[in-house]
């Protein structure tokens, strides 16, 4: 891929992969045009637990055959427009099947080629799904999602002193000595809790809508019963 890897993007979408119940795989693609890929890899290594990361190119064949054994059944590849993913598919079938175009020149941005999801049978079986490039996603009921993402945080946080602890600023917080030795990084702290607040405050918005269409069907039924005892009265 091009440009600085965005390890926040991937922590993203690996807790959305973990919560559906899929086993991702991160996929380097364009190893051709990046100068030090076992760097890159290392580097993503740290913030995908328990993941396979494979580096790819499709124009000199690199990781290709790994990553064709590694993949089995229904799969689907996510990613920002420009990462390669309908290249990556045209390999994967042994066809040029699935439309592509280089990334703008001006800023290394892909364009949307794919405006559509694409089902199609893969060669040694099972089936790809090819997605449009995804330019945001949002979090929406991924805890157990985001506890493999960061299973290194979750482990620690058991040892920190309160059971409740928010990794902030607390006395005897296991996950703040680690970052202090150097354990895990600051950055990736971060994106724990920024991901965890996201995920909470989707959760509450869902919450208060259900409240919402709960009520609202309370009155609805209180307005029939009304309107049907007014009726009968008028019966009488």
């Amino acid at each position: 891929m091009l440009g600085p890897l965005k390890h926040g993007r991937t922590e993203r979408m690996l807790a959305l992969a973990w919560e559906s119940g899929a086993q991702p795989v991160v996929v380097l693609t364009k190893a051709d045009r990046c100068a030090d890929t076992q760097r890159a890899a290392t580097e993503v290594s740290e913030v995908a637990p328990g993941v396979d990361v494979l580096v790819t190119s499709a124009v000199s064949g690199l990781g290709l055959d790994t990553l064709t054994a590694v993949l089995n059944g229904t799969v689907v590849l996510l990613g920002p427009s420009g990462a390669g993913k309908s290249t990556l598919g045209n390999q994967l079938l042994g066809e040029d099947r699935l439309a592509t175009t280089a990334v703008r020149d001006v800023d290394h941005k892909g364009r949307h080629t794919t405006a559509w999801r694409e089902l199609i049978p893969l060669p040694g079986g099972g089936v790809l799904l090819d997605t449009p490039g995804l330019r945001a996603i949002g979090l929406h009921d991924a805890q157990d999602g985001l506890e493999q993402t960061f299973a290194e945080i979750e482990h620690l946080a058991r040892d920190c002193r309160f059971t409740d602890c928010a990794h902030a600023e607390e006395p005897g917080c296991a996950v703040l000595a680690a970052v202090e030795a150097g354990e895990i990084t600051q950055r990736r702290l971060d994106s724990y809790r920024q991901l965890l607040r996201e995920n909470a405050y989707a959760a509450s918005r869902t919450d208060a809508r259900l409240r919402s269409d709960r009520e609202a069907a309370r009155k609805d039924i209180t307005r029939h019963l009304r309107a049907t005892y007014q009726f009968r009265e008028r019966q009488l």
